[in-house]
Protein backbone atom coordinates (compact mmCIF):
# COMPACT_ATOMS: atom_id res chain seq x y z
CA UNK A 1 0.00 0.00 0.00
CA UNK A 2 1.22 3.13 -0.73
CA UNK A 3 1.84 5.43 2.13
CA UNK A 4 1.10 8.46 -0.21
CA UNK A 5 -2.14 7.83 -1.93
CA UNK A 6 -1.69 10.57 -4.66
CA UNK A 7 2.20 9.30 -5.24
CA UNK A 8 2.98 7.59 -9.06
CA UNK A 9 3.38 4.10 -8.41
CA UNK A 10 6.69 3.94 -10.92
CA UNK A 11 8.28 7.24 -8.87
CA UNK A 12 7.60 5.09 -5.68
CA UNK A 13 9.26 1.87 -7.23
CA UNK A 14 12.14 4.15 -8.10
CA UNK A 15 12.07 5.41 -4.66
CA UNK A 16 12.01 2.16 -2.97
CA UNK A 17 14.87 1.27 -4.92
CA UNK A 18 16.84 3.99 -4.43
CA UNK A 19 15.89 3.58 -0.44
CA UNK A 20 17.11 -0.24 -1.12
CA UNK A 21 20.34 0.28 -2.80
CA UNK A 22 21.71 3.38 -1.01
CA UNK A 23 24.33 1.20 1.04
CA UNK A 24 25.93 -0.29 -2.37
CA UNK A 25 27.91 0.81 -4.68
CA UNK A 26 28.69 0.08 -8.61
CA UNK A 27 31.45 0.71 -10.12
CA UNK A 28 33.16 -0.72 -13.61
CA UNK A 29 35.85 -2.69 -15.29
CA UNK A 30 38.19 -1.05 -17.20
CA UNK A 31 36.05 -4.13 -19.90
CA UNK A 32 33.05 -1.62 -19.09
CA UNK A 33 31.70 -5.05 -16.53
CA UNK A 34 29.72 -3.70 -13.28
CA UNK A 35 31.19 -4.61 -9.82
CA UNK A 36 28.71 -4.13 -6.69
CA UNK A 37 30.19 -3.17 -3.74
CA UNK A 38 29.55 -2.06 -0.16
CA UNK A 39 29.41 2.02 0.29
CA UNK A 40 32.83 2.96 1.81
CA UNK A 41 34.26 -0.23 0.04
CA UNK A 42 38.20 0.79 -1.69
CA UNK A 43 40.32 -0.29 -4.17
CA UNK A 44 42.01 -3.05 -2.38
CA UNK A 45 37.98 -4.36 -2.09
CA UNK A 46 37.58 -4.25 -5.68
CA UNK A 47 40.74 -6.09 -6.35
CA UNK A 48 39.69 -9.03 -4.23
CA UNK A 49 35.74 -8.64 -5.77
CA UNK A 50 38.16 -9.43 -9.11
CA UNK A 51 39.82 -12.30 -7.76
CA UNK A 52 42.02 -13.54 -4.62
CA UNK A 53 45.38 -13.33 -6.64
CA UNK A 54 44.67 -9.96 -8.28
CA UNK A 55 44.45 -9.04 -4.37
CA UNK A 56 47.44 -10.26 -3.07
CA UNK A 57 49.71 -8.73 -6.20
CA UNK A 58 48.02 -5.39 -5.74
CA UNK A 59 50.25 -2.13 -5.68
CA UNK A 60 47.53 0.46 -6.30
CA UNK A 61 44.81 1.21 -8.81
CA UNK A 62 44.01 3.57 -11.23
CA UNK A 63 40.58 5.48 -10.63
CA UNK A 64 38.80 7.20 -13.47
CA UNK A 65 42.30 6.89 -15.21
CA UNK A 66 44.01 8.47 -12.73
CA UNK A 67 46.27 6.92 -9.83
CA UNK A 68 44.99 6.05 -6.82
CA UNK A 69 46.27 4.03 -3.75
CA UNK A 70 44.87 0.89 -2.53
CA UNK A 71 42.85 2.47 0.20
CA UNK A 72 41.48 5.06 -2.13
CA UNK A 73 37.73 5.16 -1.13
CA UNK A 74 35.37 4.10 -4.50
CA UNK A 75 32.33 6.05 -4.99
CA UNK A 76 29.59 4.82 -7.70
CA UNK A 77 29.99 5.01 -11.22
CA UNK A 78 34.19 5.04 -11.08
CA UNK A 79 36.37 3.19 -13.80
CA UNK A 80 38.56 0.86 -11.65
CA UNK A 81 41.76 -0.71 -13.06
CA UNK A 82 44.47 -2.54 -10.25
CA UNK A 83 47.88 -2.80 -10.88
CA UNK A 84 49.44 -5.42 -9.72
CA UNK A 85 53.30 -6.55 -9.62
CA UNK A 86 54.51 -10.11 -8.57
CA UNK A 87 56.58 -9.09 -6.28
CA UNK A 88 53.84 -7.64 -4.28
CA UNK A 89 52.25 -9.60 -1.28
CA UNK A 90 49.57 -8.71 1.93
CA UNK A 91 50.90 -6.86 4.92
CA UNK A 92 49.08 -6.49 8.00
CA UNK A 93 48.25 -2.90 7.22
CA UNK A 94 46.13 -3.85 4.34
CA UNK A 95 43.72 -5.26 6.81
CA UNK A 96 42.60 -1.67 7.36
CA UNK A 97 42.44 -0.59 3.84
CA UNK A 98 39.42 -3.46 3.29
CA UNK A 99 36.08 -3.35 4.66
CA UNK A 100 34.81 -6.60 2.80
CA UNK A 101 34.80 -9.42 4.87
CA UNK A 102 36.10 -11.32 1.82
CA UNK A 103 38.86 -9.10 1.30
CA UNK A 104 39.88 -9.42 5.00
CA UNK A 105 39.53 -13.14 5.02
CA UNK A 106 41.84 -13.45 2.05
CA UNK A 107 44.61 -10.96 3.44
CA UNK A 108 45.04 -13.05 6.87
CA UNK A 109 45.42 -16.48 5.07
CA UNK A 110 48.00 -15.20 3.04
CA UNK A 111 49.64 -14.02 6.39
CA UNK A 112 48.63 -16.76 7.83
CA UNK A 113 50.21 -19.20 4.52
CA UNK A 114 53.77 -16.38 4.89
CA UNK A 115 54.45 -17.05 8.77
CA UNK A 116 54.22 -20.81 7.82
CA UNK A 117 56.18 -20.40 4.85
CA UNK A 118 59.02 -18.70 7.12
CA UNK A 119 58.44 -21.32 10.10
CA UNK A 120 59.02 -24.49 7.74
CA UNK A 121 62.19 -22.35 6.12
CA UNK A 122 64.03 -21.74 8.81
CA UNK A 123 63.65 -25.21 10.36
CA UNK A 124 65.17 -26.62 7.20
CA UNK A 125 67.86 -24.44 7.02
CA UNK A 126 68.45 -24.82 10.81
CA UNK A 127 68.37 -28.62 10.07
CA UNK A 128 70.59 -28.46 7.42
CA UNK A 129 73.22 -26.35 9.51
CA UNK A 130 73.13 -28.76 12.72
CA UNK A 131 73.53 -31.49 9.92
CA UNK A 132 76.80 -30.12 8.35
CA UNK A 133 78.04 -29.31 11.66
CA UNK A 134 77.00 -32.68 12.76
CA UNK A 135 75.28 -31.51 15.70
CA UNK A 136 72.56 -33.27 17.34
CA UNK A 137 69.45 -31.62 16.04
CA UNK A 138 67.49 -33.17 19.10
CA UNK A 139 64.53 -31.39 21.74
CA UNK A 140 68.12 -30.36 24.14
CA UNK A 141 69.75 -28.25 21.86
CA UNK A 142 66.71 -26.82 20.04
CA UNK A 143 65.82 -26.21 23.62
CA UNK A 144 69.17 -23.80 23.82
CA UNK A 145 68.91 -22.27 21.04
CA UNK A 146 65.43 -20.78 21.94
CA UNK A 147 66.95 -19.80 25.06
CA UNK A 148 69.88 -18.27 23.51
CA UNK A 149 67.99 -16.47 20.83
CA UNK A 150 65.14 -15.47 23.10
CA UNK A 151 62.40 -17.12 21.44
CA UNK A 152 59.46 -18.62 23.12
CA UNK A 153 58.33 -21.34 20.84
CA UNK A 154 60.33 -22.75 17.82
CA UNK A 155 57.95 -21.56 15.74
CA UNK A 156 59.48 -18.11 16.43
CA UNK A 157 62.65 -19.60 16.63
CA UNK A 158 62.23 -20.79 12.75
CA UNK A 159 60.84 -17.82 11.75
CA UNK A 160 63.62 -15.70 13.22
CA UNK A 161 66.09 -17.71 11.42
CA UNK A 162 64.80 -17.48 8.07
CA UNK A 163 63.82 -13.64 8.18
CA UNK A 164 67.71 -13.21 8.90
CA UNK A 165 67.07 -11.43 12.39
CA UNK A 166 70.55 -13.30 13.13
CA UNK A 167 73.14 -15.66 12.35
CA UNK A 168 73.30 -19.18 12.94
CA UNK A 169 77.39 -19.64 11.57
CA UNK A 170 78.66 -20.06 15.08
CA UNK A 171 76.05 -22.50 16.03
CA UNK A 172 79.08 -24.85 17.59
CA UNK A 173 79.94 -22.34 19.99
CA UNK A 174 76.55 -21.46 21.08
CA UNK A 175 75.66 -24.21 21.95
CA UNK A 176 78.74 -25.14 23.49
CA UNK A 177 78.53 -22.46 25.86
CA UNK A 178 74.76 -22.87 26.64
CA UNK A 179 72.28 -20.10 26.39
CA UNK A 180 74.03 -16.41 26.55
CA UNK A 181 72.30 -13.66 24.40
CA UNK A 182 73.23 -12.22 21.02
CA UNK A 183 70.40 -10.11 20.68
CA UNK A 184 71.22 -5.81 21.16
CA UNK A 185 72.35 -4.69 24.14
CA UNK A 186 72.88 -1.33 25.73
CA UNK A 187 74.07 -2.57 29.25
CA UNK A 188 74.35 -6.03 31.48
CA UNK A 189 71.41 -6.38 33.85
CA UNK A 190 72.26 -8.91 36.80
CA UNK A 191 68.74 -10.07 38.24
CA UNK A 192 68.19 -11.83 41.60
CA UNK A 193 66.13 -14.60 41.43
CA UNK A 194 64.42 -15.77 45.06
CA UNK A 195 64.15 -19.54 43.12
CA UNK A 196 67.92 -19.82 43.53
CA UNK A 197 69.68 -21.62 46.01
CA UNK A 198 71.33 -18.85 48.34
CA UNK A 199 74.66 -20.56 47.87
CA UNK A 200 74.73 -20.83 44.14
CA UNK A 201 77.03 -18.02 42.56
CA UNK A 202 75.14 -15.44 41.26
CA UNK A 203 75.90 -12.11 40.39
CA UNK A 204 73.01 -9.87 41.29
CA UNK A 205 74.07 -6.29 41.23
CA UNK A 206 70.41 -5.07 40.30
CA UNK A 207 67.06 -6.35 42.02
CA UNK A 208 63.87 -6.10 40.24
CA UNK A 209 61.14 -4.72 42.54
CA UNK A 210 58.14 -5.78 40.84
CA UNK A 211 56.04 -3.27 42.79
CA UNK A 212 57.94 -0.14 40.94
CA UNK A 213 58.31 0.32 36.88
CA UNK A 214 62.05 -0.52 36.44
CA UNK A 215 63.51 2.50 34.80
CA UNK A 216 65.12 1.70 31.12
CA UNK A 217 68.30 3.94 31.67
CA UNK A 218 70.25 5.50 28.86
CA UNK A 219 73.90 5.44 31.25
CA UNK A 220 75.83 3.85 28.22
CA UNK A 221 78.75 3.72 30.91
CA UNK A 222 77.27 1.58 33.65
CA UNK A 223 78.10 -1.84 32.31
CA UNK A 224 75.98 -3.00 35.30
CA UNK A 225 72.46 -2.92 33.98
CA UNK A 226 71.53 -3.52 30.62
CA UNK A 227 67.86 -4.29 28.57
CA UNK A 228 67.23 -5.65 25.14
CA UNK A 229 64.81 -4.48 22.12
CA UNK A 230 62.45 -6.98 21.09
CA UNK A 231 63.03 -7.57 17.36
CA UNK A 232 59.25 -8.72 17.06
CA UNK A 233 57.57 -5.53 18.07
CA UNK A 234 60.85 -3.35 17.98
CA UNK A 235 59.35 -0.37 20.53
CA UNK A 236 61.62 3.05 20.82
CA UNK A 237 61.11 5.53 23.82
CA UNK A 238 57.85 6.86 23.68
CA UNK A 239 56.23 3.75 22.98
CA UNK A 240 53.87 2.13 25.89
CA UNK A 241 56.20 -0.71 26.86
CA UNK A 242 56.28 -4.25 29.33
CA UNK A 243 59.49 -5.75 30.37
CA UNK A 244 59.92 -9.75 30.16
CA UNK A 245 62.29 -11.36 32.18
CA UNK A 246 63.57 -14.44 30.47
CA UNK A 247 64.79 -17.92 31.53
CA UNK A 248 68.33 -16.50 30.71
CA UNK A 249 67.67 -13.53 33.31
CA UNK A 250 67.56 -11.04 30.53
CA UNK A 251 65.26 -8.20 30.09
CA UNK A 252 63.09 -8.00 27.04
CA UNK A 253 60.80 -5.31 26.03
CA UNK A 254 58.01 -5.15 24.23
CA UNK A 255 55.04 -3.52 23.32
CA UNK A 256 52.32 -4.44 25.32
CA UNK A 257 49.75 -5.31 22.12
CA UNK A 258 52.65 -7.32 20.20
CA UNK A 259 51.75 -10.89 19.80
CA UNK A 260 54.93 -12.88 21.79
CA UNK A 261 53.86 -10.02 24.43
CA UNK A 262 50.33 -11.50 24.50
CA UNK A 263 51.14 -15.03 24.20
CA UNK A 264 53.48 -14.33 27.31
CA UNK A 265 50.90 -12.45 29.44
CA UNK A 266 48.95 -15.68 29.11
CA UNK A 267 51.78 -18.56 29.58
CA UNK A 268 53.66 -16.52 31.84
CA UNK A 269 52.60 -13.47 33.15
CA UNK A 270 54.36 -14.05 36.57
CA UNK A 271 57.90 -13.42 34.65
CA UNK A 272 56.11 -9.42 32.81
CA UNK A 273 57.60 -6.23 34.80
CA UNK A 274 56.28 -2.58 34.57
CA UNK A 275 58.76 -0.61 32.47
CA UNK A 276 59.14 2.75 32.09
CA UNK A 277 61.55 4.70 29.11
CA UNK A 278 63.96 7.38 30.72
CA UNK A 279 65.06 10.17 28.43
CA UNK A 280 66.96 9.23 25.67
CA UNK A 281 69.68 11.48 24.46
CA UNK A 282 72.98 9.07 23.30
CA UNK A 283 71.44 6.22 22.47
CA UNK A 284 69.31 5.55 19.32
CA UNK A 285 66.65 3.27 18.33
CA UNK A 286 65.87 1.58 14.64
CA UNK A 287 62.63 2.22 13.56
CA UNK A 288 60.81 1.18 10.01
CA UNK A 289 58.70 3.05 7.87
CA UNK A 290 56.68 2.34 4.71
CA UNK A 291 56.03 5.02 2.27
CA UNK A 292 53.92 4.92 -0.96
CA UNK A 293 52.65 7.04 -3.20
CA UNK A 294 52.55 8.31 -7.20
CA UNK A 295 56.24 8.73 -8.81
CA UNK A 296 57.53 12.03 -10.33
CA UNK A 297 61.30 12.82 -10.80
CA UNK A 298 62.75 13.77 -7.83
CA UNK A 299 60.34 12.46 -5.58
CA UNK A 300 63.47 10.09 -3.36
CA UNK A 301 65.17 12.96 -3.44
CA UNK A 302 62.91 14.95 -1.55
CA UNK A 303 62.33 12.25 0.99
CA UNK A 304 66.09 11.46 1.59
CA UNK A 305 66.66 15.76 2.02
CA UNK A 306 64.16 15.29 4.97
CA UNK A 307 65.41 12.84 6.40
CA UNK A 308 68.92 13.80 6.57
CA UNK A 309 69.33 17.41 5.64
CA UNK A 310 66.31 18.94 7.51
CA UNK A 311 65.96 16.66 10.46
CA UNK A 312 69.35 15.14 10.76
CA UNK A 313 68.28 11.35 11.16
CA UNK A 314 70.26 8.65 10.10
CA UNK A 315 69.21 6.24 7.73
CA UNK A 316 70.72 2.51 7.98
CA UNK A 317 68.89 1.47 4.82
CA UNK A 318 65.82 2.68 2.10
CA UNK A 319 64.71 0.01 -0.77
CA UNK A 320 62.06 1.83 -3.34
CA UNK A 321 60.34 0.19 -6.11
CA UNK A 322 58.81 1.83 -9.12
CA UNK A 323 55.93 -0.01 -11.13
CA UNK A 324 53.36 1.71 -13.62
CA UNK A 325 53.71 5.10 -11.80
CA UNK A 326 53.64 4.17 -8.30
CA UNK A 327 56.71 3.83 -5.96
CA UNK A 328 56.35 2.06 -2.51
CA UNK A 329 59.78 2.07 0.04
CA UNK A 330 60.93 1.43 3.47
CA UNK A 331 63.37 2.69 5.02
CA UNK A 332 65.23 1.70 8.11
CA UNK A 333 65.49 4.89 10.32
CA UNK A 334 67.79 5.74 13.99
CA UNK A 335 65.45 7.80 16.35
CA UNK A 336 65.58 8.68 19.96
CA UNK A 337 62.18 8.63 20.62
CA UNK A 338 58.16 8.50 19.26
CA UNK A 339 58.13 12.03 18.88
CA UNK A 340 61.17 12.29 16.41
CA UNK A 341 59.71 9.58 14.44
CA UNK A 342 55.87 10.91 14.18
CA UNK A 343 57.47 14.52 13.10
CA UNK A 344 59.24 12.50 10.50
CA UNK A 345 55.74 10.95 9.67
CA UNK A 346 54.31 14.31 9.34
CA UNK A 347 56.93 15.47 7.37
CA UNK A 348 57.01 13.16 4.66
CA UNK A 349 53.11 13.29 4.35
CA UNK A 350 52.95 16.59 2.93
CA UNK A 351 55.89 15.70 0.39
CA UNK A 352 54.38 15.90 -3.32
CA UNK A 353 52.97 12.67 -4.37
CA UNK A 354 53.33 10.96 -1.44
CA UNK A 355 49.58 9.50 -0.58
CA UNK A 356 50.58 7.33 2.89
CA UNK A 357 53.44 6.99 5.58
CA UNK A 358 53.56 4.04 8.17
CA UNK A 359 55.67 2.95 10.81
CA UNK A 360 56.22 -0.43 10.44
CA UNK A 361 56.55 -2.39 13.62
CA UNK A 362 57.32 -6.11 12.91
CA UNK A 363 61.01 -6.40 10.96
Amino acid sequence: MLENPNQDPIEFLDDFKMNLFSSEIMVFTPKGNIITLPKGATALDFAYEIHTEIGNKAIGSKVNYKLQPLNAVLQSGDQVEIITSEKSKPSREWLDYVTLAKAKSSIKHSLRADSRYLVEKGRDILLQKLESLKLDSGEENINRLMAHFESISTDELYTKISSGAFSIDNLKKVLKKGSSNRLVKYWELKIASSTRHPEAKVMTTTTIDKKVPFLLRENIDDQKESYEIARCCNPIPGDEVVGYLSNANKLVIHKPKCPVAIRLMSSEGNNLIAVKWTIHKMVSFLARIRINGIDRIGIVSDITKIISDELNVNMSNVNVSVHEGIFEGSLDLFVHHTKDLNNLIMKLVNIKGVESVKRIEDF
